[in-house]
Protein backbone atom coordinates (compact mmCIF):
# COMPACT_ATOMS: atom_id res chain seq x y z
CA UNK A 1 0.00 0.00 0.00
CA UNK A 2 0.89 3.66 -0.48
CA UNK A 3 -0.83 6.93 -0.20
CA UNK A 4 -2.26 10.06 -1.65
CA UNK A 5 -2.40 13.49 0.02
CA UNK A 6 -2.85 11.02 3.55
CA UNK A 7 -4.92 8.74 1.76
CA UNK A 8 -4.07 4.86 1.51
CA UNK A 9 -3.96 3.46 -1.73
CA UNK A 10 -5.51 0.08 -2.09
CA UNK A 11 -3.77 -2.61 -5.00
CA UNK A 12 -5.80 -4.56 -6.66
CA UNK A 13 -6.15 -6.60 -10.40
CA UNK A 14 -8.08 -8.28 -12.40
CA UNK A 15 -7.37 -10.24 -15.95
CA UNK A 16 -9.26 -8.81 -19.18
CA UNK A 17 -8.63 -9.97 -22.97
CA UNK A 18 -5.71 -11.97 -22.36
CA UNK A 19 -3.97 -9.05 -19.95
CA UNK A 20 -3.65 -8.36 -16.15
CA UNK A 21 -4.38 -5.13 -15.66
CA UNK A 22 -3.50 -3.21 -12.05
CA UNK A 23 -5.28 -0.94 -10.61
CA UNK A 24 -5.16 1.57 -7.62
CA UNK A 25 -7.91 2.31 -5.46
CA UNK A 26 -8.27 5.31 -2.86
CA UNK A 27 -10.97 7.60 -1.00
CA UNK A 28 -14.78 6.85 0.19
CA UNK A 29 -17.57 7.88 -1.92
CA UNK A 30 -18.85 8.50 -5.34
CA UNK A 31 -16.11 6.77 -7.66
CA UNK A 32 -14.45 8.45 -10.65
CA UNK A 33 -12.17 6.60 -12.62
CA UNK A 34 -8.81 7.83 -14.25
CA UNK A 35 -7.10 6.93 -17.09
CA UNK A 36 -3.40 8.11 -17.93
CA UNK A 37 -1.76 9.50 -20.89
CA UNK A 38 0.51 6.94 -23.21
CA UNK A 39 3.83 5.65 -22.01
CA UNK A 40 4.18 5.91 -18.62
CA UNK A 41 2.16 4.60 -15.68
CA UNK A 42 0.53 5.54 -12.43
CA UNK A 43 3.44 5.64 -10.31
CA UNK A 44 5.39 7.75 -13.13
CA UNK A 45 2.89 10.44 -13.29
CA UNK A 46 2.96 10.19 -9.48
CA UNK A 47 6.56 10.88 -9.83
CA UNK A 48 6.62 13.87 -12.29
CA UNK A 49 4.46 15.54 -10.23
CA UNK A 50 1.76 16.51 -13.09
CA UNK A 51 -1.32 16.12 -11.41
CA UNK A 52 -2.47 16.07 -7.29
CA UNK A 53 -5.18 14.02 -6.85
CA UNK A 54 -5.42 14.96 -3.15
CA UNK A 55 -8.37 17.83 -3.24
CA UNK A 56 -10.38 15.04 -5.05
CA UNK A 57 -9.65 12.56 -2.15
CA UNK A 58 -10.61 15.20 0.42
CA UNK A 59 -13.55 16.32 -0.98
CA UNK A 60 -14.84 12.61 -0.58
CA UNK A 61 -14.02 11.46 -3.65
CA UNK A 62 -13.40 7.34 -4.40
CA UNK A 63 -10.28 7.47 -7.28
CA UNK A 64 -9.50 4.46 -8.86
CA UNK A 65 -6.41 5.23 -11.14
CA UNK A 66 -5.39 2.03 -13.40
CA UNK A 67 -1.94 1.11 -15.33
CA UNK A 68 -3.06 1.11 -19.35
CA UNK A 69 -2.85 -2.23 -20.85
CA UNK A 70 0.94 -2.96 -21.45
CA UNK A 71 2.11 -0.27 -19.95
CA UNK A 72 3.33 0.10 -15.59
CA UNK A 73 2.40 -2.95 -13.71
CA UNK A 74 -0.21 -3.92 -16.36
CA UNK A 75 0.61 -6.66 -19.17
CA UNK A 76 -0.49 -6.81 -23.00
CA UNK A 77 0.45 -8.43 -25.98
CA UNK A 78 2.48 -7.50 -29.28
CA UNK A 79 -1.13 -6.93 -30.75
CA UNK A 80 -1.82 -3.56 -32.33
CA UNK A 81 -5.43 -3.41 -32.53
CA UNK A 82 -5.24 -3.80 -28.60
CA UNK A 83 -4.21 -0.46 -28.15
CA UNK A 84 -6.39 1.53 -29.90
CA UNK A 85 -8.46 4.03 -28.08
CA UNK A 86 -11.65 1.96 -28.42
CA UNK A 87 -9.73 -1.03 -27.42
CA UNK A 88 -8.93 0.70 -24.10
CA UNK A 89 -12.08 2.02 -23.78
CA UNK A 90 -13.41 -1.65 -23.52
CA UNK A 91 -10.42 -1.72 -20.36
CA UNK A 92 -12.01 0.95 -18.78
CA UNK A 93 -15.38 -0.34 -19.29
CA UNK A 94 -14.17 -4.02 -18.01
CA UNK A 95 -12.62 -2.59 -15.10
CA UNK A 96 -16.17 -0.80 -14.18
CA UNK A 97 -17.58 -4.45 -14.12
CA UNK A 98 -14.82 -5.56 -12.36
CA UNK A 99 -15.49 -3.03 -9.06
CA UNK A 100 -18.79 -3.99 -8.83
CA UNK A 101 -21.60 -1.84 -6.63
CA UNK A 102 -21.32 0.78 -8.78
CA UNK A 103 -25.13 0.91 -9.84
CA UNK A 104 -24.96 4.78 -10.64
CA UNK A 105 -23.56 6.87 -13.07
CA UNK A 106 -19.90 7.49 -12.30
CA UNK A 107 -17.03 10.28 -13.37
CA UNK A 108 -14.79 9.30 -15.95
CA UNK A 109 -11.64 11.41 -16.11
CA UNK A 110 -8.56 10.47 -18.79
CA UNK A 111 -5.27 12.38 -19.83
CA UNK A 112 -4.24 12.22 -23.62
CA UNK A 113 -4.40 8.51 -24.69
CA UNK A 114 -6.92 8.41 -21.23
CA UNK A 115 -9.10 11.46 -22.84
CA UNK A 116 -9.40 9.05 -26.06
CA UNK A 117 -10.15 6.32 -23.96
CA UNK A 118 -12.66 7.90 -21.73
CA UNK A 119 -14.40 9.55 -24.84
CA UNK A 120 -14.86 5.99 -26.62
CA UNK A 121 -16.11 4.43 -23.66
CA UNK A 122 -18.66 8.02 -22.87
CA UNK A 123 -19.63 7.16 -26.80
CA UNK A 124 -20.37 3.70 -26.43
CA UNK A 125 -21.99 3.67 -22.99
CA UNK A 126 -23.11 7.12 -22.43
CA UNK A 127 -25.26 5.94 -19.35
CA UNK A 128 -22.52 4.36 -17.50
CA UNK A 129 -20.95 7.99 -16.68
CA UNK A 130 -22.14 11.68 -14.70
CA UNK A 131 -19.57 13.43 -15.40
CA UNK A 132 -16.39 13.44 -17.76
CA UNK A 133 -12.96 15.49 -16.85
CA UNK A 134 -10.72 15.26 -20.35
CA UNK A 135 -7.17 16.16 -19.24
CA UNK A 136 -4.94 17.61 -22.30
CA UNK A 137 -6.91 16.29 -24.78
CA UNK A 138 -4.89 14.91 -27.39
CA UNK A 139 -4.37 15.81 -31.73
CA UNK A 140 -7.22 14.21 -33.64
CA UNK A 141 -9.51 14.88 -36.77
CA UNK A 142 -7.57 17.24 -38.86
CA UNK A 143 -4.49 17.22 -36.44
CA UNK A 144 -4.28 13.47 -36.29
CA UNK A 145 -2.70 12.56 -39.83
CA UNK A 146 0.68 13.99 -39.14
CA UNK A 147 0.86 12.59 -35.60
CA UNK A 148 -0.12 8.83 -36.65
CA UNK A 149 3.08 9.13 -39.31
CA UNK A 150 4.64 9.92 -36.96
CA UNK A 151 3.61 6.99 -34.48
CA UNK A 152 4.07 4.38 -37.55
CA UNK A 153 7.84 5.83 -38.26
CA UNK A 154 8.47 5.20 -34.40
CA UNK A 155 7.40 1.85 -34.25
CA UNK A 156 9.59 0.95 -38.15
CA UNK A 157 12.75 2.60 -35.83
CA UNK A 158 12.48 0.97 -32.60
CA UNK A 159 12.04 -2.59 -34.48
CA UNK A 160 14.94 -1.49 -37.00
CA UNK A 161 17.19 0.09 -34.97
CA UNK A 162 15.69 -0.60 -31.40
CA UNK A 163 14.16 2.09 -28.80
CA UNK A 164 17.19 3.74 -27.70
CA UNK A 165 17.54 5.42 -31.17
CA UNK A 166 13.40 6.11 -30.73
CA UNK A 167 14.42 7.78 -27.43
CA UNK A 168 17.34 10.15 -28.71
CA UNK A 169 14.77 11.41 -31.60
CA UNK A 170 12.79 12.35 -29.04
CA UNK A 171 14.97 14.00 -26.66
CA UNK A 172 15.87 16.15 -29.50
CA UNK A 173 12.46 17.39 -30.11
CA UNK A 174 11.21 20.94 -28.06
CA UNK A 175 9.22 20.29 -24.93
CA UNK A 176 5.92 22.88 -24.78
CA UNK A 177 7.33 25.33 -21.88
CA UNK A 178 4.17 25.07 -20.07
CA UNK A 179 5.92 21.88 -18.76
CA UNK A 180 9.44 22.43 -19.48
CA UNK A 181 10.53 21.93 -15.74
CA UNK A 182 8.54 18.30 -15.82
CA UNK A 183 10.83 15.59 -15.18
CA UNK A 184 10.97 13.07 -17.95
CA UNK A 185 11.05 8.94 -17.21
CA UNK A 186 11.60 6.19 -19.82
CA UNK A 187 8.69 4.82 -21.11
CA UNK A 188 6.99 1.92 -18.74
CA UNK A 189 5.87 -0.33 -21.53
CA UNK A 190 8.66 -2.95 -23.11
CA UNK A 191 10.72 -2.81 -25.92
CA UNK A 192 8.64 -5.81 -27.30
CA UNK A 193 5.32 -4.26 -26.34
CA UNK A 194 6.44 -0.41 -27.79
CA UNK A 195 5.69 -1.19 -31.64
CA UNK A 196 2.42 -2.18 -31.63
CA UNK A 197 1.31 0.38 -28.70
CA UNK A 198 2.40 2.95 -31.08
CA UNK A 199 0.70 1.56 -34.49
CA UNK A 200 -2.40 1.07 -32.01
CA UNK A 201 -2.40 5.09 -31.49
CA UNK A 202 -1.89 5.41 -34.99
CA UNK A 203 -4.76 3.51 -35.72
CA UNK A 204 -6.81 5.73 -33.30
CA UNK A 205 -8.25 8.75 -33.54
CA UNK A 206 -11.27 10.87 -31.11
CA UNK A 207 -15.24 10.09 -31.85
CA UNK A 208 -16.64 12.09 -34.23
CA UNK A 209 -18.05 15.95 -33.00
CA UNK A 210 -21.22 14.29 -33.90
CA UNK A 211 -20.85 11.98 -31.71
CA UNK A 212 -19.74 13.90 -28.71
CA UNK A 213 -22.27 16.36 -29.16
CA UNK A 214 -24.58 13.65 -28.41
CA UNK A 215 -23.28 13.46 -25.28
CA UNK A 216 -25.06 14.81 -22.06
CA UNK A 217 -22.83 14.38 -19.20
CA UNK A 218 -21.21 17.83 -17.75
CA UNK A 219 -17.01 17.81 -18.54
CA UNK A 220 -14.05 20.10 -17.13
CA UNK A 221 -12.08 20.26 -20.12
CA UNK A 222 -7.95 21.05 -18.95
CA UNK A 223 -5.52 22.13 -21.37
CA UNK A 224 -2.54 23.39 -21.98
CA UNK A 225 -1.25 25.79 -24.41
CA UNK A 226 1.87 25.43 -27.08
CA UNK A 227 2.03 21.80 -27.24
CA UNK A 228 1.50 20.07 -31.20
CA UNK A 229 0.88 16.93 -29.61
CA UNK A 230 -2.25 18.26 -27.07
CA UNK A 231 -3.27 21.04 -29.60
CA UNK A 232 -6.22 23.75 -28.07
CA UNK A 233 -7.69 23.18 -31.65
CA UNK A 234 -8.67 19.86 -30.27
CA UNK A 235 -10.02 21.50 -26.67
CA UNK A 236 -11.72 23.91 -28.48
CA UNK A 237 -13.69 21.89 -30.70
CA UNK A 238 -14.38 19.63 -27.77
CA UNK A 239 -15.69 22.39 -25.64
CA UNK A 240 -17.65 23.57 -28.58
CA UNK A 241 -19.42 20.23 -29.11
CA UNK A 242 -20.38 18.86 -25.83
CA UNK A 243 -23.19 20.47 -24.82
CA UNK A 244 -22.39 21.24 -21.24
CA UNK A 245 -18.39 22.08 -21.03
CA UNK A 246 -16.47 24.37 -19.25
CA UNK A 247 -12.79 24.86 -20.86
CA UNK A 248 -9.79 25.68 -19.07
CA UNK A 249 -6.47 26.81 -20.73
CA UNK A 250 -3.48 26.74 -18.51
CA UNK A 251 -0.04 28.65 -19.73
CA UNK A 252 2.01 28.08 -16.69
CA UNK A 253 3.00 25.07 -14.43
CA UNK A 254 1.52 26.74 -11.00
CA UNK A 255 -1.92 27.05 -12.73
CA UNK A 256 -1.59 23.86 -14.01
CA UNK A 257 -0.84 22.91 -10.29
CA UNK A 258 -4.43 23.98 -9.52
CA UNK A 259 -5.94 21.46 -12.03
CA UNK A 260 -6.99 19.25 -8.66
CA UNK A 261 -8.74 21.95 -7.02
CA UNK A 262 -10.59 22.50 -10.49
CA UNK A 263 -11.63 19.22 -10.62
CA UNK A 264 -12.89 18.64 -6.75
CA UNK A 265 -14.84 21.79 -6.96
CA UNK A 266 -16.41 20.39 -10.42
CA UNK A 267 -17.08 17.03 -9.17
CA UNK A 268 -18.82 18.16 -6.38
CA UNK A 269 -20.88 20.89 -7.84
CA UNK A 270 -24.79 20.44 -7.97
CA UNK A 271 -26.03 19.54 -11.57
CA UNK A 272 -27.16 21.90 -13.74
Amino acid sequence: MRAVGGHTVREGRFWHRRAELVYYDAGEGPLALYAHGGFVSQTVEDRMGLFDWAPPLDAGQRLVRYDARAHGQSTGDPVDADYTYAALADDLLALLDHLGGTTEPVTAMGASMGCGTVLHAAVHAPDRFSRLVLLIPPTAWRTRQAHAQANRESADTIEREGVDAWLTAKAQQPRPAVVADVPEFPPTPTERLLPSILRGLALSDLPSPTAIAALRQPALILAWADDPGHPLSTAETLAHSLPHADLHVSRTRADIRTWGQLIAEFLTRPRR
